[in-house]
């Protein structure tokens, strides 16, 4: 019995056209081949796509949900990303805006292996929102980034991550760095009362997926078990296969190259938390992106709520942050949300210690005013 996925796709397109735009859709998105081109009659039934439904959004614009063949497809979230959009990713006329599958597939892909609540028991905080910031600029030298990391630990900022353009260099290799930001970080928190939260590090992931692992294992020595990754750059079937392989470790993930012909709300609220982020990185609205409040809310809603079994994941708005609007991003997002300042603080230069504080410190007041 076939055993399908559902995809919605907007496509801009004229009312006498959008059938038979649909329908190559389908078939682009499946076998790549014309209908009469099958001389198997079991792939035309069991592996083509099927045009579910198509709808008006608006002038010009419509809806279009296509069942997949999850035996296109497996377990593999690289393949996923393939049949869902990966030749039609190449019309700029389309945009995938949704997914939905059952949750015996769901289970096969994984999800969080630690979710909200795993990240929560790291950092010893079991209500309010949590507080993270960003270890940059890049270049600079261990002792710069390890000393910055023990100060934001020291203010009892609860996730300290690299910058996600750090890589390996002569100045600052990963084999040093981490394990100076981590000892840094740790001699903060043995300072901290049973009340406090522990300060977590989560550096950032480069190259490719064998150097990624030498880069964990090296990270785990140390006693980190955070890390910072970006699905999309190194790939979601390597971000997935971390995933399987580490599952110790809470995954950040990374929003770079995640730009909108795949919708935030699908990508970054659905497809993250289903190859298995802990937490998802999204550029909040009225930062330095242009993401509208709905879609923001979107992304959050769709890592938090109820979803074919899997662990929630946390949602991190982040992407040009300032302290002063704490309160609002907190009275938006609720308590499970970890809110992401980097630029805000560093800009404080010889106050960043108070300004960090004072980070802390808004955070758990704004926490105190909301309910959930």
């Amino acid at each position: 019995m076939r055993e399908n996925l559902h995809a919605t796709y907007l496509i801009r397109s004229s009312a006498d056209a959008i059938g038979a735009r649909a329908q190559a859709l389908a078939l682009e998105q499946s076998i790549e081949v014309p209908l009469a081109a099958l001389t198997d009659a079991r792939i035309e039934r069991d592996v083509v796509a099927q045009v579910e439904s198509i709808s008006a959004r608006g002038s010009d614009l419509y809806a279009v949900r296509l069942a997949l063949a999850l035996e296109t497809v497996g377990d593999d979230a690289g393949q996923l990303m393939n049949m869902l959009f990966g030749n039609s990713s190449l019309l700029t006329d389309i945009q995938l805006e949704d997914i939905d599958l059952s949750t015996a597939a769901a289970t096969r892909f994984g999800g969080p292996a630690l979710g909200i609540a795993g990240i929560r028991a790291r950092v010893r905080v079991a209500e309010r929102a949590l507080t993270s910031t960003a270890l940059k600029p890049i270049g600079s030298s261990v002792a710069q980034v390890s000393r910055m990391a023990a100060l934001f630990a020291d203010a009892g900022i609860d996730v300290i991550k690299e910058d996600h353009g750090w890589a390996e260099s002569a100045r600052s290799p990963f084999r040093v760095r981490v394990p100076a930001c981590q000892r840094a970080i740790a001699a903060a928190n043995r300072g901290k009362d049973e009340h406090e939260s522990l300060s977590q590090y989560a550096p950032s992931l480069s190259g490719d997926l064998d150097q990624m692992r030498v880069q964990l294992r090296c990270a785990l020595e140390c006693g980190v078990t955070m890390a910072l990754a970006a699905p999309m750059t190194m790939g979601c079937a390597g971000f997935q296969t971390l995933r399987r392989e580490f599952p110790q470790v809470a995954l950040l993930a990374h929003p770079a190259f995640a730009g909108t012909q795949i919708a935030p709300g699908a990508l970054l609220g659905k497809l993250f938390r289903l190859f298995g982020a802990d937490a998802v990185i999204f550029p909040n609205h009225g930062g330095r992106f242009a993401f509208p409040r709905d879609v923001c809310a979107a992304i959050a809603a769709g890592n938090r709520a109820p979803w074919l079994g899997l662990k929630p994941s946390l949602p991190t708005p982040a992407g040009g942050m300032s302290v002063e609007r704490v309160a609002e991003i907190i009275s938006e997002y609720g308590r499970d949300a970890m809110l992401l300042i980097g630029g805000s603080l560093l800009i404080a230069r010889d106050q960043l210690a108070a300004r960090s504080r004072a980070f802390v410190s808004s955070v758990a007041q704004a926490s105190d005013a909301v309910t959930a």
